[in-house]
C-alpha cells in the first residue's frame, strides 16, 4: 500500500477531519507563496523595504501609500480560481467527513470552492473596513479605487484590509474555534505549509486524534509527530487521493 492509499483509508475511517493549510495550497492557483525560491519574500529583495516591514502595522500607519502599492501589486489575485486541494476539501465537507479548513491564507479560495467552515487565521482580502467609521468594503470596491490610498467616501477614513499584519494579534474567536476543532479531530491533514509562522503554526500541537498526515514539499517542524509524510505537491496528492476516494467518477 502506497502513501496515498494509506491516506485514503484513513479518510474513509474518519468522521472529524481537520485540514490545516498554508500558502502551498494556493500556489497551483497562481498565487505565489512567501519563502520558497520563487516566493514573494525572495523576489522582492531589490525593494528598499523588506516585505515583512511593509506588511507590519506600524509601516501601514506610517506609509500607507507604499503599503497599498505593494499590497495591490503583490498580494491581490482576483483572477485566481480554486485548485484540486480546495475542491476536494469542499467535497469532503459536503460529504460530512471534514469538520473545518483552518487556513493561513487570505485569498478566499476555499470558500470559492464551496467550503463552508473556513477559519481564516490571518484574515481575508475580501473583507475591508474604514478605520474611522467601520463601513465595510468588498475586494472589488477596493480594486476599483485608483487612489494611492483607498478611502471611505462617507468620512474619508483609510480603508484597511481585514488581514492580520505583523505586530497585530490573531482574532481570539478564530483561534479558539481552531483549537477546538483540532482538539476534537480524529484525522489532521497538514498541507502546503512549512509551519514556521507563529502563533498559527503552534495550533497543530493541540491535536489528540488518531493520525496526522503532512503533505508538503519541504520538511516541517511537525514531521516527527506525523504518522504519514508525503513530500510532493499538494495538488497532485489531492488529485490522487480523490481518485481513490471516488473511483467510479
Amino acid at each position: 500500500m502506497d502513501a496515498v492509499d494509506t491516506l485514503a483509508q484513513w479518510v474513509k475511517e474518519s468522521r472529524r477531519i481537520v485540514f490545516f493549510g498554508g500558502a502551498g495550497t494556493s500556489t497551483e492557483s497562481g498565487i505565489p507563496d512567501f519563502r520558497s525560491a520563487a516566493g514573494l519574500y525572495v523576489t522582492e529583495q531589490d525593494s528598499p523595504y523588506a516585505p515583512e516591514q511593509i506588511l507590519s502595522r506600524s509601516f501601514f500607519m506610517a506609509r500607507p501609500e507604499v503599503f497599498f502599492d505593494f499590497y495591490r501589486g503583490k498580494m491581490l489575485h482576483p483572477e485566481a480560481r480554486p485548485g484540486s486541494a480546495h475542491r476536494l476539501l469542499a467535497r469532503l465537507e459536503a460529504d460530512g467527513k471534514l469538520t473545518s479548513v483552518i487556513t493561513q491564507n487570505i485569498d478566499g479560495l476555499h470558500q470559492l470552492a464551496g467550503s463552508r467552515r473556513v477559519l481564516e487565521l490571518h484574515g481575508s482580502v475580501h473583507r475591508n473596513r474604514c478605520m474611522k467609521c467601520g463601513r465595510f468594503f468588498t475586494l472589488e470596491e477596493v480594486l476599483a479605487d485608483t487612489s494611492a490610498v483607498p478611502r471611505c467616501p462617507d468620512c474619508g477614513g483609510i480603508v484597511k484590509p481585514e488581514v492580520v499584519l505583523y505586530e497585530e494579534p490573531l482574532d481570539r474567536g478564530v483561534l479558539e474555534a481552531a483549537i477546538s476543532d483540532i482538539s476534537e479531530a480524529d484525522l489532521l491533514l497538514i498541507g502546503g505549509t512549512s509551519l514556521t509562522v507563529q502563533p498559527a503554526a503552534g495550533l497543530v500541537r493541540y491535536f489528540q486524534g488518531r493520525h496526522v498526515a503532512v503533505l508538503n514539499m519541504e520538511a516541517t517542524g511537525f514531521d516527527p509527530r506525523a504518522d504519514l509524510l508525503i513530500q510532493e505537491k499538494i495538488g497532485s496528492v489531492m488529485e490522487a487521493l480523490e481518485a481513490r476516494l471516488y473511483p467510479a467518477e
